[in-house]
């Protein structure tokens, strides 16, 4: 077609175009003739008839009113369920907080069932995880690393990691990647555990934020599934802020705010979990960073508290620790009004066994592999340096344990090429994988509702999930404690609970409690029992009282001969003696127990471990009269933290 032919078309379109535009405006014209005419009539037709047109207004206002009543529910509607920005292909909005010993798979399958989106894993160690892993014989999951257990079902799942080396974190989210949705790494924790590894709470401090940034960037470099951070508020909203940007920037895709200050050792500084959280804080957070999800965490105790709390901050998602594990339902109202709702469904998913992956060796990528078995022999063998230093100081290694520990970094990086390489060439049908078309049941809401709302009900169902997915008595027996406080007190049965060793014998505690509600009759309140309760409580507070005064006098006594670590005295002595400790010391020579115990036990009570008949200073000791430690005893304050 010619140039020509072309613009005569282009001609006969523009008179097409300005034609049809002329008819158009034609039209516009008499319509709005018609309308002004119509208007016209009716104004005149409405000063002839006045009541009718007062009729007729009185009408639209009240359409006006009720429009905004009908405004004002939803809007109601809208803040007692929050909508957010997705930045993951799972929901985050009501999360199971990471918990020490407490959030493990049973309780966070208790948890899911009743309404948490998300769930986190105990805090695990990446050093110590990936130690493990290294001569794991049976796949993550069922070699029980560091207490990692889940199943196809749990999920969307974050793994929990405390880190204080850019590649233990790396390696650590690579060998649990194919098992979870997230991995995070722990900026909360306030133990005096934490002070003493450094890590968690006691990373945020200027002079480690380099540090920080490193790990961050190393696990985003290691895997493809997100890096999430959980933090504790730094001294200023500005300073917090200033942290949260910089871990965005070296690749976190997710910040969870615990609104409490990080703790310092001596504990004179408000953190832990001194008093109420500072959701003010996480709200101007939040604010600065409206399209990068965070998460708030603290004052979460009933569901009208994680409604406030999100509507307060505008956070992303609302995180629970105390709240959820006093009531494991605390989420339920998200799936509706029971008085409406009462007989809708709720679909279930059916649960597996725990994931069999004993042909499927995923301790390292490099196992089967030479270099990978010689580089994994080389970082056992640093990881026993850095063990005997921690324990007899850095005048016990000689210069080829020296050389063979400056080259820990390389042997990692090392390993971590190795496994990915390894990761790339394995076919997808060796990894863990889940039901195309997964099994599920329905329940009505108004059941679900019926078990949730009652505490006994809720153990009994813990204790049938632990039964299935194995955990330590001590978690049993304190999730078991917290959930039927009220119900334990009341009929005396908490010191039989605590004193349980077995999950038969705390499922027996259960079943005497419910024997008790079904017939309160049956029921004889002992006095002693309440008098020695009470004893009990009183010498609690009495150490925590003696534990600060202690404190406050080392702080001082570092003080006075000048040192620059004020916490130097703390640090020595402070491990609670084991039970298997205290039974062999009781037989050892007098000079071994004085050595062992001036090494590693000073600031507890020697007499009230070792000697027959305790302590004769009692309560006028100043040295600590604390529990000896075993696998039975759960101290919650030292492990329910972050």
């Amino acid at each position: 077609m010619g140039a020509d032919e072309l613009m005569e078309i282009a001609n006969n379109d523009e008179d097409t175009s300005s034609s049809t535009k002329k008819s158009i405006n034609k039209s516009k014209k008499k319509k709005k003739d018609k309308s002004s005419k119509k208007k016209d009539k009716k104004r005149k037709h409405d000063e002839k008839s006045p009541k009718k047109s007062k009729k007729k207004k009185r009408k639209l206002l009240d359409q006006e009113q009720t429009q905004d009543v009908a405004a004002q529910d939803n809007q109601q509607q809208l803040l007692a369920a929050p909508t957010t920005k997705q930045h993951f292909p799972f929901e985050y909005q009501h999360i199971l907080a990471p918990m020490v010993g407490a959030s493990e798979l049973a309780f966070r399958l208790l948890c899911r069932k009743y309404g948490a989106t998300l769930s986190y894993t105990p805090m695990m160690s990446a050093s110590e995880f990936v130690q493990e892993a290294t001569t794991a014989k049976h796949g993550i999951t069922n070699s029980n690393i560091c207490e990692f257990q889940t199943i196809p079902q749990d999920r969307p799942l974050v793994c929990h990691f405390s880190a204080n080396e850019p590649q233990d974190f790396a390696r650590a989210a690579a060998l649990v990647e194919p098992y979870c949705d997230a991995i995070d790494l722990n900026l909360g924790c306030p133990q005096r555990t934490a002070y003493l590894g450094h890590f968690g709470s006691y990373l945020l401090g200027k002079e480690d934020r380099q540090l920080i940034v490193d790990i961050i960037r190393a696990g985003s470099k290691a895997v493809s599934k997100p890096i999430f951070v959980k933090i504790r508020l730094l001294d200023t909203v500005e300073d917090t802020l200033e942290l949260c940007h910089q871990l965005r920037d070296a690749g976190a895709s997710l910040i969870a705010i615990h609104a409490r200050y990080r703790a310092s050792w001596e504990r004179t500084a408000a953190g832990a979990r001194d008093g109420p959280a500072m959701l003010d804080q996480v709200q101007k957070i939040k604010e600065s960073m409206p399209d990068f999800p965070i998460i708030s965490n603290g004052n979460v105790i009933t569901y009208d508290d994680v409604v406030n709390n999100q509507t307060l901050t505008g956070a992303d998602g609302i995180m629970s620790a105390e709240g959820i594990l006093n009531n494991p339902a605390l989420y339920l109202p998200r799936y509706g009004d029971l008085d409406k709702d009462g007989e809708r469904s709720i679909e279930l998913p059916k649960l597996s066994p725990l994931l069999n992956n004993v042909e499927q060796n995923q301790s390292s990528g490099s196992t089967s592999d030479k270099a990978g078995r010689k580089l994994n022999k080389k970082l056992r063998e640093i990881i026993a340096i850095e063990k005997k230093i921690a324990e007899s100081g850095e005048d016990s290694i000689n210069d080829d344990q020296r050389s063979k520990l400056q080259a820990k970094s390389e042997v990692q990086t090392k390993l971590l090429e190795i496994e990915n390489s390894s990761k790339c060439k394995k076919a997808p049908n060796q990894l863990p994988e889940t039901d195309a078309t997964p099994q599920t049941t329905t329940v009505k809401l108004s059941d679900l509702a019926a078990s949730g709302q009652n505490p006994l009900a809720l153990a009994q169902e813990y204790v049938s999930l632990v039964k299935q997915y194995p955990m330590k008595i001590r978690s049993v027996v304190f999730h078991t404690r917290r959930m039927c406080k009220d119900l334990f007190e009341k009929y005396q049965l908490m010191e039989e609970c605590i004193a349980c060793t077995s999950v038969e014998e705390v499922d027996a505690v259960l079943s005497k409690c419910a024997k008790y509600v079904a017939n309160p009759k049956s029921f004889h309140y002992d006095q002693e029992k309440a008098a020695r309760d009470k004893e009990s409580l009183e010498n609690k507070r009495l150490e925590e009282g003696k534990r600060n005064r202690y404190e406050g006098r080392m702080i001082r006594k570092a003080k006075r001969e000048g040192l620059s670590d004020l916490h130097h005295y703390l640090r020595m002595g402070a491990e609670v003696p084991s039970v298997e400790t205290v039974k062999k010391l009781k037989k050892a020579p007098k000079e071994e127990r004085l050595s062992v115990w001036k090494k590693n036990h000073s600031q507890h009570c020697m007499a009230h471990h070792l000697e027959e008949g305790g302590c004769k200073r009692d309560r006028s000791c100043a040295f600590i009269h604390g529990a000896a430690t075993s696998k039975l005893i759960f101290v919650e304050d030292a492990e329910v933290a972050g």
